[in-house]
């Protein structure tokens, strides 16, 4: 995806996929937008399969522009979902994560919505596919058993960036304008790019952040736990909240991840058996 300048002086960058993925993101974007927490692009144009956002020159991350954002990462969960599993205002129910489906279903209940639309779904997929054995993804459906006991404190459904990997968090000085790329002049934010928002547990975004290394990490979770101090134990938590996104990996890009959604679904039962 390349930077391209309007006529106007507009510096854009257009995003095509499936028929219908535009249209979700670009409502995703809006609704993270909509909480005035984290910076994101501003969506200018939306067809079947084409999103236009405003382009951001990319800038190096640094501790304080780290510590802001897990900030306001906290504050864009607290601003809260209808349900877990919502979609955004004007989202669709059968919505992506990255190029694989994934469905928002409503429901008031986080471990038996985790674990039928965020867990098993891939882990399926992925034994069908042949990227998990039968028996590998009988271990994943064993860890969504106990979900229940291991999950910690009961939470409001957040409103969640829903695939927030590192690659997915922007360091910019903000959106370049008539000039051309690269004169946006503020000081450098966290942005946040390519959502798969919907209402779910906000120690899931904070795992994918973990899964793939963001930069300077350990300053986010500092501004986070500022602003809402996360349950106690949710550490432990980690490789239960990462369980989705690395089946989601094994579903698109097969075995190699296998492994580590194991490990994942592993440290789940550990956690039920009361073993570090």
């Amino acid at each position: 995806m390349r930077p391209e300048e309007l006529p106007d002086g507009t510096t854009v960058v257009r995003k095509r996929g499936e028929s219908g993925q535009a249209a979700a993101e670009a409502a995703g974007l809006n609704w993270l937008a909509d909480a005035g927490a984290v910076p994101v692009p501003r969506v200018l144009g939306a067809e079947d399969r084409e999103l236009v956002v405003e382009y951001l020159p990319p800038a190096g991350p640094d501790a304080a522009a780290a510590r802001r954002f897990g900030a306001g990462l906290a504050r864009l969960h607290a601003a809260g979902a209808p349900a877990f599993g919502a979609p955004p205002p004007g989202g669709a129910s059968e919505a992506w994560i990255g190029r694989a489906p994934m469905r928002n279903s409503p429901s008031p209940d986080w471990p038996d919505w985790y674990a039928e639309h965020r867990v098993l779904r891939y882990a399926r997929r992925a034994r069908d596919a042949g990227d998990l054995t039968a028996d590998e993804c009988a271990e994943v459906e064993a860890a969504c058993t106990v979900l229940a006991d291991v999950a910690g404190p009961p939470v409001e459904p957040a409103r969640l960036h829903g695939d927030l990997w590192s690659g997915n968090v922007l360091w910019s000085r903000g959106p370049a304008g008539r000039g051309g790329p690269g004169d946006g002049r503020g000081r450098v934010e966290a942005w946040l790019i390519d959502p798969a928002a919907h209402g779910g547990h906000p120690e899931t975004d904070l795992a994918m952040l973990a899964l793939f290394g963001c930069p300077h990490l350990d300053a986010v979770l500092a501004g986070y736990q500022a602003v809402n101090p996360l349950a106690p134990g949710w550490p432990d938590r980690v490789g239960l909240h990462q369980l989705f996104p690395l089946l989601v990996h094994v579903a698109l890009f097969g075995q190699g991840y296998a492994a580590g959604a194991l490990s994942a679904a592993r440290s789940v039962r550990r956690l039920a058996d009361g073993i570090p």
